[in-house]
């Protein structure tokens, strides 16, 4: 599943080139679509939705009006990162196992097999430091995989708490102050998912040979993620026409360096 917003699903924005990139992936990661679920933060984002995919589920709220873009840290912004880390608590209620995607994340090839069946959750890397199992990783919740459990309810249970524990934070911030007491306490067993394959802005992979997702992470603003992503999908097509020997031989680089990608 992912979220979104008005902002988000006029033409041309963050909505349009995240399917551009299931429909050019490799490996049939485009049949995803069909089990991708869109959770809709407003009435226009979700009549902008049932426009153009058929599973769209519109999130009732009060307090906020989610039709704009909501700057990073203010306080709009937290209130939808919370509430976002509140309904996949309810999903994994409700005994549902569950793979979040931010809608700024290009699909180029299948992730799931990247995603250990001995974690409970797997969570992709603002750094990733070589050992997937190390609690020295930095976090990224833009990209996450959960199973439902008791051990991952009570995880969730903790880090909503943290919302007040540490306040001001976003929910990004408090799962890497709580992952080493929650892994201590509840035995989850947490994954930080490899940047060669689950990749980011913050830490690039320039192997596309290998790269799975790419993030716009590190990098703030609607203009200047799309401005980024789309030179990304540029690329990505070019690679993607090439010939078998061009690809093994590494001809294709990134567009470097761009607004937010260096």
């Amino acid at each position: 599943m992912t979220q979104i917003n008005a902002a988000w699903t006029k033409p041309g924005s963050l909505l349009d080139l995240f399917f551009e990139s299931f429909r050019t992936g490799e490996g049939g990661v485009a049949r995803l679509l069909d089990h991708l679920v869109i959770v809709t933060m407003d009435p226009a984002a979700y009549a902008g939705c049932q426009l153009v995919h058929p599973h769209c589920y519109f999130l009732r709220t009060t307090g906020v009006d989610y039709r704009g873009e909501k700057f990073f840290m203010s306080k709009d912004y937290l209130e939808m990162m919370w509430g976002r880390n509140k309904f996949q608590q309810t999903i994994l209620q409700l005994g549902y196992n569950f793979l979040f995607t931010d809608v700024d994340v290009m699909w180029f090839r299948d992730p799931f097999k990247h995603i250990s069946m001995g974690a409970d959750i797997a969570i992709s890397s603002d750094v990733f430091m070589g050992d997937p199992y190390s609690l020295g990783n930095f976090p990224n919740g833009g990209f996450l995989f959960v199973r439902s459990c008791n051990k991952t309810i009570e995880f969730y249970r903790h880090w909503q708490a943290g919302r007040y524990r540490f306040f001001g934070k976003h929910e990004q911030d408090v799962f890497n102050l709580i992952k080493h007491e929650m892994t201590d306490r509840l035995g989850v067993a947490i994954q930080f998912l490899d940047t060669t394959y689950i990749s980011g802005f913050c830490q690039l992979s320039r192997d596309l040979n290998k790269i799975c997702t790419l993030h716009a992470n590190c990098c703030v603003g609607l203009g200047a993620k799309l401005h980024d992503l789309r030179n990304v999908l540029d690329v990505w097509r070019n690679y993607t026409a090439a010939p078998v020997p061009d690809k093994r031989a590494g001809k294709f680089q990134w567009k470097v360096p761009g607004i937010c990608i260096h």
